[in-house]
């Protein structure tokens, strides 16, 4: 087996083992938004969205960005084959989570009331915001211990813990919002958090890592890296997190609560059923990227062998949402949720710049390149901000979907010309071939729709995802032999 064809499996058996496990959350995502959508409806997804969105502005504000950051330190550390190096990076690393959830949890509570005016119009939900502070906390200790686990590469105790975390979190929330309605909504936020902190807490604890004293001093110079790093990607997240409020706020402004439900709603469909390639391949991808990043030449081939599984897995996904969204909107949710199917039409021809952009936006972090990743998040998402508010203004959901295709092909064109200029990189001809292919089937299938009868679109959507199922399957045969794959499985039976 070839040294490039052994990088393609790698990519693969990363992306099926926390593939299987979004697959099962998506299952359970489904159960859950079901149920969600019947007991809570728009109004409820819509309060949920406003506070998650709050919790998040905050813990960008004050994560500085460590649970992105320390990934690349914590993977040296291990591929050091020095445990000693390992234990103190990890045990810097961990007052530092400790230091930070702390900062969130308190700022949440003190600015409570504040938080609930500018979010709501009111200080009807101080108490809430009150209560779910403490989850700033909890949520940052448990993706600390998830980054440690991850740095090392232990994708198995990641998919467990993930896996677990789906179904109690299942069985836990639902009674809540059965019984309680839209007041369990908060206990459902608590829980949820608690429930990760455990699960990843237990799997932790199996990498046995022993305990060394760590001077204060050493803490703060060997923290320094992580920091720095880390708060420029903490502000650009700040900013991407604003952004997002800002929007949630423009739209219940403009158009009430119930738009930002059905809002949440159309970004959850596109971001969690397609998303999930993305959450697969990142657990893997960037600690993976960061061992090649000293090399132009080996970063460039890894890049391109992400960027062409990430297209030939998610082409026949977005085409099935691009053909089937309607059945797939009352499938999740209820025919109430039907005007988000045109902003998830224009989405998912999106997905198709950001699979790209996602891929070679790692170059930056792998590098070590914080100031150049900052300005670039930083001007994307004063575009992307500009364009959601126009879009919302003028077509209202519809226009958020075009807003975001626009943002991201934007996005597209500026990360792949800084990668070029400053780190040489360039698509290779087999991901560009795989691309415009793929991605001339996702505008058939969009034209299609928006042109004949539902009779005929359905029809030709068919055809055009077996078509997209065909070329995805035959290329990744190419690229993996997964005909001596399962020959060599059968010949053990």
């Amino acid at each position: 087996m070839s040294n490039k064809q052994s990088s393609y499996r790698q990519i693969v058996k990363a992306t099926s083992i926390f593939g299987g496990v979004q697959v099962f959350q998506i299952i359970i995502g489904i159960i859950r938004s079901k149920f969600i959508a019947v007991l809570l409806g728009p109004t409820g997804m819509g309060i949920a969205g406003i506070l998650n969105a709050t919790l998040g502005f905050i813990a960008a504000l004050t994560n500085f960005g460590l649970g992105t950051s320390a990934v690349r330190d914590i993977a040296d550390a291990h591929n050091s084959n020095n445990e000693n190096r390992l234990i103190v990076v990890s045990t810097v690393f961990k007052r530092w989570i400790w230091i930070t959830g702390t900062l969130g949890f308190i700022l949440t509570a003190v600015l409570s009331p504040w938080l609930s005016e500018l979010s709501f119009g009111n200080r009807d939900y101080t108490f809430a915001f009150v209560w779910i502070s403490i989850t700033l906390l909890i949520n940052q200790i448990s993706t600390g211990q998830a980054v440690i686990l991850r740095g090392m590469r232990k994708i198995g105790y990641l998919a467990q813990s993930s896996m677990i975390g789906s179904v109690i979190g299942l069985l836990t929330t639902l009674p809540l919002y059965y019984f309680y309605g839209l007041k369990g909504i908060v206990p459902g936020i608590i829980i949820t958090a608690i429930t990760s902190l455990a699960l990843t807490w237990f799997y932790e604890q199996k990498l046995n890592l022993k305990s060394v004293f760590v001077s204060l001093n050493q803490t703060i110079i060997e923290g320094k890296g992580m920091l720095k790093i880390g708060f420029l990607i903490s502000l650009s997240g700040l900013i991407t997190v604003g952004a997002s409020f800002v929007v949630r706020i423009f739209i219940n402004n403009n158009g009430g609560i119930e738009q930002v439900g059905l809002y949440n709603a159309g970004f959850t469909v596109i971001n969690m059923y397609v998303g999930m390639i993305f959450t697969a391949m990142a657990t893997d991808y960037y600690p993976r990227l960061s061992s090649v990043s000293h090399c132009n030449t080996e970063m460039k081939a890894v890049v391109n062998q992400q960027s062409e599984i990430a297209i030939l897995i998610m082409a026949p996904v977005l085409i099935i949402f691009l053909v089937f969204i309607d059945w797939v909107v009352i499938l999740l949710y209820s025919d109430l949720f039907l005007p988000i199917t045109k902003m998830i039409y224009w989405a998912a021809l999106g997905m198709f710049f950001k699979a790209a952009t996602w891929s070679v936006g790692f170059i930056f972090l792998s590098k070590g390149d914080s100031k150049l990743f900052f300005r670039n998040e930083v001007l994307f998402n004063f575009y992307m901000l500009v364009l959601n508010i126009i879009g919302y203004k003028y077509w209202g959901l519809s226009g958020l979907g075009v807003s975001f295709l626009i943002a991201y092909i934007l996005y597209f064109l500026q990360v792949y010309l800084v990668s070029k200029s400053k780190f040489s990189f360039s698509f290779n001809s087999s991901f560009i071939k795989i691309f415009f292919f793929q991605f001339t089937l996702a505008i058939i299938s969009f034209l299609a729709v928006q042109i004949f009868s539902s009779f005929w679109a359905y029809g030709i959507g068919l055809i055009l995802l077996a078509i997209s199922s065909w070329y995805s399957w035959k290329q990744l045969d190419e690229r993996l032999d997964i005909k001596g794959i399962l020959s060599t499985f059968k010949s053990k039976f």
